[in-house]
C-alpha cells in the first residue's frame, strides 16, 4: 500500500475549505478501506498568508480529525511559493504526494489512476484536462496558445497541465535539488526527468468563492514561466536589434543613391516613424534584459521561499 499525501495551496479559501476537506476525506476512506493507500495517509492544507478565516477552519479540521494536518506560512508568498513549502516539507514523511488546488475544480476521481501508474513504476503522473468547455473562449485560446509559446520557447511543459499531479518521493526530492528563487512548478517538474505518464480528467465549475488568480496574477505566472525557464526572448530581441541593423544600412544605401541621383527626399512621415519604432524596440529590448537581471538580482540574495510559522502535525 502507498502512504499517500496531498498537499492542497489555500488562500482565502474559507467558502469552499469544509466541502473540499469533507470530499478529499470522503475519498481518503474510501481509498483506505479498499487498501489502496495507507491508514496513516494525510491530507495537509498549505495557508498562504490567508487574511479570511481559512487557518481558523484548518485549526478546526484538525482537531477534529488527525487525517488533516496544517501549515501556515508566515506571510502570502504565492500559489508556487506554496505549493512547493507542501511538497518539500511533506516528502520525507509520504511515498507519493499529490497536489491539487482548493476549490477542487480538478476531479480527485482521478487519484485511483494516479496510483495505479505511481505503483507501475512513474514517478510523476500529471493531471491533463480532456477539454476545456468550462473556460470561456478568451481564456481557452490564451490558455492553449500560450502552451504553444512555452514549448516553442524552450520550455517543455505537458500540454493542458497545471499543478494537478502525482509526484513520488525520490521525484519530490529531485525537484528540490533546484534551488532558483523564481519557481515555475509545471516547468521545472518535467525537467526532473524521471518516468512518467498522464491521465485525463474533465475540469469542474467553480462551484464556490472566487479564483485567486485573476488577469494580471496569470499574465504574470505566464511571463514567470517564460523568462524562468527560457532565455529565448534575450536571443529574440537580439535577434531582432540585428534585423533593424541591416534594414538601416539598406535604407542608407537607397537615400544616398536617391541624392547622387539629384532627387529630394521629404522624408518627415518616415522619419518620425522610423524613431518611435526604434525608440520602442529600444525600450522593449532594455525592458526584457532589466527582467533578467532583475532575476538574478533576487538569485543572488537567496532569499528563502517561503517561512513556515506553524504545522500542525500529529507530534
Amino acid at each position: 500500500m502507498t502512504k499517500l499525501y496531498v498537499a492542497v495551496p489555500c488562500y482565502n479559501e474559507q467558502a469552499v475549505l469544509p466541502d473540499t476537506a469533507f470530499a478529499l476525506c470522503e475519498k481518503f476512506n474510501q481509498l483506505i478501506a479498499r487498501g489502496r493507500i495507507t491508514p496513516d495517509s494525510k491530507i495537509v492544507f498549505i495557508d498562504d498568508g490567508s487574511t479570511d478565516s481559512t487557518w481558523q477552519i484548518i485549526k478546526e479540521l484538525h482537531e477534529n480529525d488527525s487525517i488533516f494536518r496544517g501549515i501556515k506560512l508566515s506571510t502570502n508568498r504565492g500559489h508556487q511559493n506554496a505549493l512547493m513549502c507542501g511538497l518539500s516539507t511533506l516528502k520525507d514523511e509520504a511515498d507519493a504526494i499529490i497536489s491539487i488546488d482548493a476549490d477542487l475544480q480538478d476531479d480527485i476521481g482521478v487519484f485511483d489512476e494516479m496510483l495505479d501508474k505511481f505503483e507501475n513504476g512513474c514517478d510523476v503522473v500529471y493531471g491533463v484536462r480532456e477539454e476545456r468547455k468550462t473556460d470561456s473562449f478568451f481564456k481557452r485560446f490564451t490558455a492553449e496558445g500560450y502552451y504553444k509559446i512555452l514549448n516553442k520557447m524552450g520550455a517543455k511543459v505537458i500540454f493542458n497541465h497545471a499543478d494537478f499531479r502525482l509526484m513520488s518521493k525520490r521525484a519530490i526530492e529531485a525537484l528540490c535539488e533546484f534551488k532558483e528563487v523564481n519557481i515555475f512548478l509545471r516547468g521545472m517538474v518535467p525537467l526532473v526527468g524521471y518516468k512518467y505518464d498522464i491521465v485525463k480528467y474533465n475540469r469542474k465549475k467553480r462551484e464556490k468563492g472566487e479564483s485567486k488568480y485573476t488577469m494580471s496574477k496569470m499574465l504574470s505566472l505566464a511571463w514567470e514561466g517564460i523568462t524562468s525557464l527560457s532565455v529565448k526572448p534575450i536571443k529574440i530581441v537580439t535577434r531582432l536589434g540585428l534585423i533593424i541593423f541591416l534594414l538601416s544600412i539598406v535604407m542608407l544605401l537607397y537615400f544616398l543613391i536617391r541624392f547622387l541621383c539629384g532627387a529630394t527626399v521629404v522624408g518627415w512621415a518616415s522619419l518620425a516613424v522610423s524613431i518611435w519604432a526604434i525608440g520602442g524596440l529600444e525600450l522593449l529590448a532594455i525592458g526584457v534584459v532589466g527582467e533578467y537581471i532583475g532575476k538574478i538580482y533576487l538569485e543572488t540574495k537567496a532569499r528563502p521561499r517561503f517561512i513556515i510559522e506553524t504545522y500542525l502535525s500529529d507530534e
